[in-house]
């Protein structure tokens, strides 16, 4: 499990699944981060106008608009298109790889979350952002 981060980073978790939703949210919050969740991608557009997380954990199944076409929105957004869109699902087939990535999402994790490397799977894409970005890594 990833140490407590010095400056505790702001994650926004979108997914309609309230035991999945419960779950990331626990293990991110004992790994240091703030966790706000919204449930739907209305929901995430409400809260990204008001605020700006360091990353998205994007449920690719969410009911109406779905995870990967609020990606895309959010990445042809000038406001919000250097946000780090992390997706999360339950397929886990090469292609659905392939199709996050396509959407814009900076890295993949697959259902059923693991507890046990969730944070240090985040830490990595972030870190790997930021090295990209040429900024200091966490």
């Amino acid at each position: 499990m990833s140490m407590a981060k010095p400056t505790k980073l702001n994650v926004l978790i979108v997914e309609d699944n309230s035991a999945n939703l419960m779950l990331a949210s626990a293990v991110l919050r004992r790994a240091g981060y703030r966790v706000s969740e919204a449930r739907s991608a209305e929901d995430a557009i409400v809260r990204l106008a008001h605020s700006k997380p360091d990353l998205i954990l994007m449920d690719v199944q969410l009911p109406g608009q779905d995870g990967l076409a609020l990606t895309r929105q959010i990445k042809a957004d000038p406001e919000t298109a250097d946000l780090i869109v992390v997706a999360l699902t339950a397929h886990a087939m090469k292609e659905d790889r392939a199709r996050a990535l396509d959407a814009g999402c900076d890295g993949y994790i697959a259902k059923p979350i693991n507890t046990r490397t969730l944070a240090d799977e985040l830490d990595g894409v972030l870190r790997a952002r930021r090295l990209a970005l040429g900024r200091a890594a966490l």
